[in-house]
């Protein structure tokens, strides 16, 4: 029987990124919708959970993505609200990649020295990975901050932190480079996740700084998100400091995607959001 994956995405055209992973972490099928609510999704849900017998409907599972995190969120939940006993099929969250990428780079953190009692600043934090990251790190005892371009974007952040995960983080305001400067200065770890191409610190406005352990980078368009590191840095030592690089810790992000999808079909109960996908990071890494 095939195994077919129900991509369901909140932008109106569905993720090639999402459909090529799927189809290398086992899918038979992808099909793809877009532009989906919870309002709109009844029939579609219905059609998965309705058409195999209860032992083949663990080749049928749902993949809920698109680049609004709250959006996905949103339709992550109501896709389940039509579950029954008996109607069910495996169903996994990760819009704009986010799960997967800040579970891998906080993995690869984890992995490279202790987070716990550490000062952590995610910088441009308000978007999917790092707020997902963010919620990450101080699930794993960090004390963690999210800076934003505009204080309320980065209160918001936070807030939606909190409600989803119960973790407390520290919104700052970072207009600018020196802004940012400015708020790693007694960070001990550092993760940007801003927008591809743009630069949010200087090599010389974190090279010097001697409270910083490590860095993580989630930008691979050139300019990078931190000057002075490298895309395929892999734990590498720059300036005393451990280096991540989005190449360097993407192997694993997309190693994880893949194994989440596989997973998805080992019977139709999964549920694949941030805790357990974060479990399974830490395990392949």
């Amino acid at each position: 029987m095939k195994k077919l994956l129900f991509q369901f995405d909140t932008d109106t055209h569905p993720s090639v990124f999402d459909t090529v992973v799927a189809y290398d972490g086992g899918a038979d099928h992808v099909i793809g919708h877009g532009g989906l609510t919870p309002e709109n999704i009844s029939g579609l849900v219905e059609g998965t959970i309705f058409t195999r017998a209860p032992k083949d409907k663990k080749n049928t599972a749902i993949f809920v993505g698109g680049s609004d995190m709250i959006a996905g969120q949103a339709l992550f939940i109501a896709v389940q609200k039509h579950f029954f006993p008996g109607f069910q099929v495996s169903v996994m969250l990760d819009s704009n990649g986010s799960n997967t990428t800040a579970a891998a780079a906080v993995a690869k953190l984890a992995s490279s020295g202790t987070l716990a009692g550490k000062k952590a600043v995610v910088l441009a934090g308000t978007g999917p990975v790092g707020q997902r990251a963010a919620a990450m790190l101080a699930m794993e005892g960090a004390d963690v901050s999210i800076t934003g371009r505009k204080m309320e974007r980065a209160v918001l952040a936070c807030n939606n932190m909190k409600v989803r995960f119960g973790v407390d983080l520290t919104p700052v305001e970072a207009f600018d480079n020196a802004a940012r400067a400015k708020a790693i200065e007694q960070a001990n770890i550092v993760f940007a996740t801003g927008a591809a191409g743009v630069e949010l610190l200087r090599a010389e406005q974190w090279q010097h700084n001697a409270q910083l352990e490590m860095i993580a980078d989630a930008n691979a368009t050139p300019p990078l998100g931190i000057g002075g590191t490298d895309v395929m840095d892999k734990g590498n030592l720059r300036e005393g400091k451990i280096i991540w690089g989005a190449i360097g810790f993407g192997s694993l992000k997309l190693a994880l995607h893949r194994a989440c999808i596989a997973k998805l079909f080992e019977d139709n109960k999964q549920v694949f959001d941030a805790e357990n996908i974060f479990a399974l990071a830490k395990e392949m890494a």
